[in-house]
């Protein structure tokens, strides 16, 4: 099936991996354009506030830039890396620092059955969480994977909690990211997809919320700076001990 403006989000969720394989050549180079992006990323790996030899997942690594945030932030770590497109996975194993991470190609809605064996110090997820078909069900196992006392931070979308972020992200989406989808991606409707999933996922309220209804605790939320402030956020949480 291929994904259309008009298909049901809830759909469009299940194709998000093989729209990503359409694109991942040239994904890099879209998110290059945000002088911001890699600095958000590495923002969240340093809020989780692991140890310099942690274990680490990072979920929906894409290209392995989340990766690369991780590694520099924690070069003694083991991190395993997984992603559900094969396509983002090879650009991410063409990175010179690629053989010092563990990929795998696997569902985030269960990523032990891809391999991932927990358990974790600290568990990254950056723009994916709101791409999952049961919000609940993937937090009730990434709950499972995390060490007792581990942290997990959701590098996330969110702004249903305010009209002035929403207003702001539909006007970036529409004047700059998905214009710029189209050159670098004739053909491809992700960037629509984007615009969507972004606009449809909780507020930060609602979020938090559900953090703690699948047993996380200390649950937080922290800024990014720039243009996605009140946009993307660190959403922080740890599995009691």
């Amino acid at each position: 099936m291929t994904m259309t403006v008009e298909t049901p989000l809830a759909d469009a969720k299940r194709e998000v991996p093989a729209a990503f394989n359409r694109v991942a050549r040239r994904y890099d180079l879209l998110t290059g354009l945000n002088p911001g992006y890699r600095r958000h990323l590495r923002y969240s790996a340093e809020r989780l506030a692991l140890r310099d030899d942690a274990r680490i997942l990072d979920l929906c690594c894409g290209t392995g830039l989340s990766t690369a945030a991780l590694r520099d932030v924690y070069p003694r770590a083991t991190i395993t890396a997984l992603d559900a497109s094969q396509g983002m996975l090879d650009v991410a194993l063409t990175k010179p620092w690629a053989g010092e991470v563990r990929w795998l190609c696997g569902d985030a809605m269960d990523p032990a059955a891809a391999g991932a064996d927990g358990p974790y110090d600290g568990i990254l997820m950056a723009y994916g969480i709101r791409n999952v078909p049961d919000a609940d069900a993937c937090l009730a196992n990434l709950f499972e994977l995390l060490a007792p006392g581990g942290t997990i931070c959701f590098h996330e979308y969110s702004v249903a909690d305010s009209a002035v972020s929403r207003a702001l992200w539909n006007f970036v989406a529409g004047a700059i990211i998905i214009p710029a989808g189209v050159l670098t991606s004739p053909g491809s409707p992700i960037y629509r997809y984007l615009r969507r999933s972004v606009v449809d996922f909780d507020g930060v309220r609602a979020f938090e919320e559900r953090l703690r209804r699948a047993g996380f605790a200390d649950v937080r939320t922290k800024p990014m700076d720039g243009w996605q402030r009140g946009i993307v956020h660190s959403f922080l949480a740890e599995r009691p001990r």
